[in-house]
């Protein structure tokens, strides 16, 4: 989205900023509470009232602790975060996307948490979702939420075509020909991002890069493989044509939950707004399935999500604070109610409460989320989807073949990792 340079956008430039103040707040005392800084990236419109109330009885609570809540864009706040701590001046504590993590912390910009009472509960959480929270075998955020892709479908279109959700790509396919067929609307519509396309590298047992061999193979056969399966399901019967435009995510969910299409990759941030469409008004109406699998037989998708993280630059009595203050919001009880409010899926087993599980929305991607993928510990590794970005929209458009986009993305993504063999 282009953004003029207002003086409104320059007056919430500076207002961000004076949020941006960490151990150095002005409005603490010597006896009375310490104040933390939380940027908080969820939705501000369907996620951020339920962490502003978990904020109050946080403070109820803990009398010498005020916390001053900041929504920062999500788009915007990575690299908010990097100017800000560059300059000493970050927030105290940041909902840190997954992939953030390990380079922050490679940067000295987190704390590390391990043996603090922000990770006192550590063996509650998924042991993956740890692992995906460490850099240099230290642990530097708490998972707050997580999520991964799933296919998620129209089971009142799947059940007009006598279809069920399939197991393949092929299968998916065959589906999506009978889909339309039988109900006359589009069975599959793809996405055309490179966090969307990397379920089909995992099915052919390949990822852009191999970390643990420094090795780059986004270029390589099997990668190869997946891609062309990836670009195969923009063309044939009731598989709807790639949209390469700005507003993509947009129109495919819009079709999506208005019953104009009848299954599409998503992930389970969208489950409130799949509610909300006309298509699901009934909740149990929404199918979510596995996504579907390579020629290997492998199934699986990207692991998400957001750790809570400590700035390394605040003080002792700010981090001291703001570690109570992450143990409390990454609590059984807190995740719980996060999960009940916003459909966003808990990070620990007993967070998962017959009430939370109550809703298909969450259920149904709890048990998709064994064959997740975590991403490896390689700072870079987010980045990598950037010369992805750009090059995939240019093939599933018609405008240079396979070849040259992956071509081009490898030697981009080289550039990135330049410790990393082709």
């Amino acid at each position: 989205m282009r953004r003029g340079i207002a003086a409104t956008a320059l007056m919430a430039s500076f207002a961000l900023a004076a949020t941006a103040c960490g151990g150095s707040d002005g409005g603490d005392s010597g006896d009375g509470p310490v104040t933390i800084t939380w940027w908080d990236t969820s939705n501000a419109t369907n996620e951020a009232p339920t962490y502003q109330a978990l904020i109050k009885e946080f403070e109820a609570a803990n009398k010498d602790v005020k916390v001053k809540y900041v929504n920062v864009p999500f788009d915007q706040a990575q690299n908010k975060f990097d100017t800000a701590a560059g300059s000493k001046g970050a927030p105290d504590i940041l909902r840190s996307e997954v992939g953030w993590t390990p380079a922050f912390a490679k940067k000295g910009y987190f704390l590390p948490l391990d043996g603090t009472e922000a990770l006192a509960d550590e063996s509650k959480f998924q042991p993956n979702l740890i692992e995906q929270a460490k850099y240099d075998g230290k642990t530097y955020g708490v998972p707050l939420v997580t999520d991964t892709l799933a296919l998620v479908y129209n089971k009142e279109l799947f059940e007009k075509a006598g279809v069920e959700a399939p197991k393949t790509w092929d299968d998916l396919k065959k589906a999506a020909a009978t889909i339309k067929d039988k109900t006359g609307v589009d069975g599959y519509w793809g996405s055309t991002q490179a966090y969307y396309a990397q379920t089909f590298l995992y099915g052919e047992g390949t990822d852009t890069v191999d970390a643990a061999a420094k090795k780059v193979t986004v270029n390589s056969a099997p990668a190869k493989k997946g891609y062309g399966t990836w670009l195969s399901l923009f063309d044939g019967k009731g598989l709807h044509k790639a949209d390469t435009t700005a507003d993509a995510y947009a129109h495919i969910q819009e079709a999506f939950v208005s019953g104009k299409v009848a299954a599409i990759i998503q992930g389970p941030w969208e489950i409130t707004n799949f509610y909300k469409g006309t298509a699901f008004k009934d909740k149990n109406n929404l199918g979510i399935a596995t996504v579907p699998a390579g020629s290997t037989g492998k199934a699986g998708a990207p692991t998400g999500g957001h750790n809570l993280s400590v700035y390394a630059g605040s003080d002792s009595a700010h981090q001291k604070a703001a570690l109570k203050f992450v143990n409390f919001m990454t609590s059984p009880k807190s995740q719980a109610s996060i999960a009940l409010k916003n459909s966003t899926l808990p990070t620990r087993d007993d967070a998962y409460t017959a009430e939370v599980k109550a809703d298909p929305g969450i259920a149904g991607f709890q048990g998709v989320l064994p064959a997740a993928q975590p991403r490896p510990a390689l700072p870079e590794y987010s980045s990598l989807w950037g010369p992805l970005d750009t090059e995939l929209p240019q093939v599933a458009g018609g405008k240079e073949s396979l070849d040259k986009g992956l071509g081009n993305a490898e030697t981009a993504i080289a550039k990135l990792v330049p410790d990393f063999s082709k």
